[in-house]
């Protein structure tokens, strides 16, 4: 049974049964049929399986005509900030605000970007951020997390970061031109 989004005063958060996060194009959602079946390993298991083969934090797969990004690893809770085109995936923290606080300190900084976790995404509308176990034909809007992105080509990059108190997974969305 997926997870509901976590609506909080601040953000909404995005959460995962266990499995990867995915953000699809709002046009290719019918075409994303999340678990189809579950039988056998997990590589199998259709579009979900897809997700879950993809090593590390960020990864690319296609979804319709358009490339959908899959926020693995961890399933870890996450949300986006807008403003710095960051997803913040919480690890470990004691509040909502100490996270953002603390993400936003390490985007302000130097992030030691990890060089594996480096790669380009085509996008031309609005994705939808949702566990990808779910069919995309499916999502409730308490599962989801709409990320408005202007149409463009962005560098994703992403890594593991930790304070004294916050641990969290950066994935950074800069355009290219």
């Amino acid at each position: 049974m997926p997870m509901k989004a976590r609506p909080s005063v601040l953000h909404t958060w995005v959460q995962s049964a266990g499995g990867p996060l995915i953000a699809v194009p709002g046009s290719e959602l019918n075409d994303w049929a999340g678990v189809d079946d579950n039988d056998g390993p997990v590589e199998t298991w259709g579009d979900y399986g897809r997700a879950c083969a993809v090593e590390g934090y960020v990864g690319l797969v296609v979804v319709g005509a358009q490339h959908a990004l899959v926020l693995g690893d961890e399933p870890a809770m996450t949300t986006y900030l807008a403003t710095e085109r960051l997803f913040v995936r919480w690890a470990a923290a004691d509040s909502e605000t100490e996270l953002v606080a603390a993400a936003r300190r390490v985007l302000a900084g130097e992030p030691d970007w990890d060089d594996d976790e480096d790669l380009r995404w085509e996008v031309r509308e609005p994705v939808v951020l949702f566990d990808s176990a779910i069919p995309g034909a499916e999502v409730e809007p308490g599962d989801r997390l709409v990320v408005d992105l202007d149409p463009g080509e962005y560098r994703v990059r992403a890594t593991s970061t930790k304070d004294e108190d916050n641990w969290m997974i950066l994935v950074h969305l800069q355009p290219t031109s």
